[in-house]
Order: structure tokens, then C-alpha cells, then sequence
């Protein structure tokens, strides 16, 4: 599965002890035209537990996790929750407009010391969204790292190409590229400010 083999890249990349402060790495991957990244950061007091349950709280993502303004369950065979769950969601990304996607997530259970839940798009469904609402994602893998007072966030991701044009496939592929610090960090800090919450 393709979020397997991300988090097998993902590994990689952790750092071998405790942060000092935020720490980000980024690294191509199979010719795709942006690059996967990891930060990770300690923040006293985060709970694993806590962040993995609001990790799985899709359907509670719209005003908890900054620029999400839709993120719905989909009750699926193939994925059982609490293990496995299938999700739309639309994302409003400022100045380029909003990206849509379902994706498939799973909790991992615990890797070297972390608690994971990993992600990946599901292609035809996604395909079969309109790209009238947004654009669609070619592909989407991350995944979310958590141990007592660390946080971690891992994300590959660019938009069909079709489905932007020229300009905004740059800012969304080179310049997603050159922004990836700030935005991993940024994540990571509102999930840590969420999960306190719960």
C-alpha cells in the first residue's frame, strides 16, 4: 500500500534522538514533481493518545484544523474504522484556491517509539470528483507521528495537473516546495493546539 512504503521512507528521516527544536527534511521521490517532507518538533505536555484520536476525528476537522472547510466519513467495506476510515475533505489553500480529495486513513499502531496513522488518496474517487469545486489531488500521502511531548508530520502531494494552470502548478508544486517548512510546522502546531483541547 502506498501509505506503507511512504512511512517506510518516513523512517528514514526521524531523527535518531529527541528534537531540540523544529527539525525539517524534505527528498525526491520517483521523478513526482514535488518533494516529500517531514518536520517534527517537541512540544511539552503533547499526548500521543490525544493526538491520535483527533487525528481520526474527520468528521470534526472544520473549525479545528486551519483552512479545512469540508471533511465528512464515508462508510466503506474496505476500511474499518477505528482502524481504517474513508473521508472526503476540501481544502481552502489561501491565494490558490480550494483542493478536494477522498483519502483512506489508517492507524498504524506504534513505530519506533511512535504512534502513527498514515494516509493515502484514493484515485478513482477522487478522479470522479468535479474539479468545478476544486482542484483534484494526483496524489496525497502523509502521515502523523506522535510520542509523549513530540509531534511529527509527514506529506507528499500535488494536483492533477489538468486541473490548474501554469501558474498555479508552479506555486503548488515549486513553491510548495520552497513554503513546506513553514506549513509542516504550522500544521503540527494546530494539531498539538487541538488535541490539548480534548
Amino acid at each position: 500500500m502506498e501509505h506503507q512504503a511512504f512511512i517506510d521512507r518516513v523512517l528514514q528521516h526521524l531523527p535518531s534522538g529527541q528534537p531540540s527544536g523544529f527539525e525539517h527534511k524534505g527528498w525526491e521521490h520517483a521523478g513526482r514533481p514535488t518533494k516529500e517532507g517531514f518536520g517534527i518538533i517537541a512540544i511539552p505536555g503533547v499526548d500521543p493518545t490525544k493526538v491520535m484520536d483527533a487525528v481520526m476525528d474527520l468528521d470534526n476537522y472544520v473549525g479545528n484544523v486551519d483552512h479545512v472547510t469540508e471533511s465528512r466519513t464515508i462508510v466503506d467495506a474496505r476500511f474499518e474504522a477505528p482502524k481504517a476510515v474513508r473521508f472526503y475533505q476540501r481544502v481552502d489553500i489561501p491565494l490558490l484556491g480550494a483542493v478536494h480529495h477522498e483519502l483512506a486513513i489508517h492507524r498504524m499502531g506504534e513505530l519506533q517509539g511512535f504512534q502513527v496513522a498514515a494516509w493515502h488518496v484514493l484515485r478513482p474517487e477522487t478522479d470522479a470528483l468535479s474539479s468545478r469545486k476544486g482542484f483534484r489531488s494526483d496524489y496525497n500521502v502523509g502521515a502523523w507521528f506522535a510520542k509523549d511531548g513530540v509531534l511529527g508530520y509527514a506529506l507528499g502531494s500535488a494536483p492533477k495537473r489538468g486541473d490548474v494552470g501554469f501558474l498555479k502548478w508552479k506555486a503548488l508544486t515549486k513553491g510548495a516546495d520552497v513554503a513546506a517548512s513553514r506549513v509542516l510546522k504550522t500544521n503540527i502546531e494546530g494539531m498539538a493546539r487541538w488535541a490539548a483541547k480534548r
